[in-house]
């Protein structure tokens, strides 16, 4: 055979589709949506052995906040069940039967808080998206990590659907229960992975960490309107936030997506344009029309609030400047986290690990700015658990700011 048969064959055998994954090993199951049906699911659950898989579906984008509006659960030995918390808004007899169970999610911190809400809350996590980016896999989003393990594809094409839909079509249940499908299979190989790479207890405490995770109120979250960054004005200011405030308003009343009510762009055009009457508001956007009285109220609120309160222009940030500020304002400073970075560089190329996942930049710019009074591995390792560092990362960091710190002393 010719080497130029051979590479052909090659390239053919690395370019051939993956199979798919198209459809639940029994069956797509049923949604639940009566009390005793949750029951005979809670007894199937408990019966089971092993972990626990988990998923849930929202409608982001869709309806106000991030309620789940599909819960899917599987068990070795219980099967994949399909729960809708509309229905059923507690959960707690699924939470009872799972007890100390561990559950497997991917990306916990998409659906902890909605599934928290429905009265499920873990005892033991074990995330696979997290694993993933511990292991160094180059994609880690759920179908690469499956193809990754596996060897086969899961199609997505309903991640970003309308899960409030009701009823819900067949293919998207379909969709749902293959989210949930192999998860423990991965979850095996993936466990075995980081114990081979000695990266076990690294992800017992990521994986604990979860446990009391929640998700971070935003002050003031006015301030992320697309466009505001434009605006330097407090008056023009104040007009985005009453104009925010009010379509948050009735974005939760309709029980609706804020950007469905009205874009962002709409909010600032309108700010800008400081309407006294209805023939004054921009044109173009059918969504202003809609609820002009609405949009005029809230820069009519605006207009006669006093200059005290008024908001700033920027928000004073609680840690350090401007990363791109400190070689002027503090050269040692800066010094001192680039060496340090660069350690952490080389650590994470070494190890297979996003440097991010070995230690966030904001805790390491925050201890290197304002440093311990004490330059030792303990003082830093005390400084970084303050952030919210946890203890394998401390051990690997705090050592390499001792470094730096002693290589670069104050002048």
């Amino acid at each position: 055979m010719s080497s130029d048969t051979t590479k052909g064959e090659d390239e053919a055998t690395e370019q051939a589709p993956l199979p798919v994954l198209t459809e639940p090993a029994e069956g797509t199951p049923a949604v639940i949506t009566r009390e005793s049906e949750l029951v005979d699911c809670a007894a199937a659950i408990a019966e089971g052995s092993g972990p626990v898989a988990l998923d849930a579906e929202r409608a982001s984008g869709y309806r106000y906040g991030q309620s789940a509006y599909l819960v899917q659960v599987r068990r070795e030995g219980s099967g994949t069940w399909l729960i809708d918390p509309v229905y059923l808004p507690d959960l707690e007899p699924l939470d009872r039967a799972i007890g100390t169970g561990e559950w497997i999610l991917h990306a916990a911190t998409q659906d902890l808080a909605c599934l928290r809400d429905v009265g499920l809350t873990p005892r033991q996590i074990f995330d696979t998206e997290l694993g993933a980016r511990l292991l160094g896999i180059p994609r880690v989003g759920l179908a690469a990590v499956i193809e990754h393990y596996l060897g086969i594809s899961l199609a997505k094409e309903h991640s970003a659907v309308d899960w409030s839909t009701r009823p819900l079509p067949e293919p998207w249940l379909r969709y749902a229960a293959l989210d949930v499908e192999v998860l423990t299979e991965v979850r095996n190989l993936m466990g075995a992975d980081l114990a081979i790479q000695g990266k076990s207890e690294w992800a017992r405490q990521e994986f604990n960490a979860l446990l009391t995770w929640r998700p971070a109120v935003r002050e003031d979250p006015w301030r992320r309107t697309s466009g505001l960054h434009k605006i330097r004005q407090p008056r023009v200011l104040a007009t985005v936030r009453e104009l925010w405030w009010e379509r948050d308003r009735i974005a939760r009343d309709r029980d609706t997506a804020p950007g469905r009510v009205i874009p962002d762009a709409a909010l600032v055009e309108i700010a800008l344009a400081d309407p006294s009457a209805s023939g004054d508001l921009p044109r173009g956007h059918r969504s202003i029309q809609r609820s002009q009285r609405a949009w005029l109220d809230a820069v009519r609120r605006a207009r006669s609030l006093s200059e005290d309160e008024l908001p700033a222009a920027t928000v004073k940030s609680d840690g350090p400047p401007p990363q791109r500020s400190w070689p002027n304002r503090d050269p040692i400073a800066a010094e001192r986290l680039a060496a340090t970075r660069a350690q952490l560089a080389d650590f994470a190329e070494e190890h297979t690990i996003p440097v991010e996942n070995v230690c966030s930049p904001d805790p390491l710019r925050r201890v290197v700015w304002t440093p311990p009074s004490e330059d030792t591995p303990e003082g830093f390792a005390a400084s970084l658990a303050s952030h919210g560092v946890r203890q394998w990362q401390q051990e690997i960091v705090a050592p390499m700011l001792a470094e730096a710190f002693a290589a670069h002393p104050d002048g």
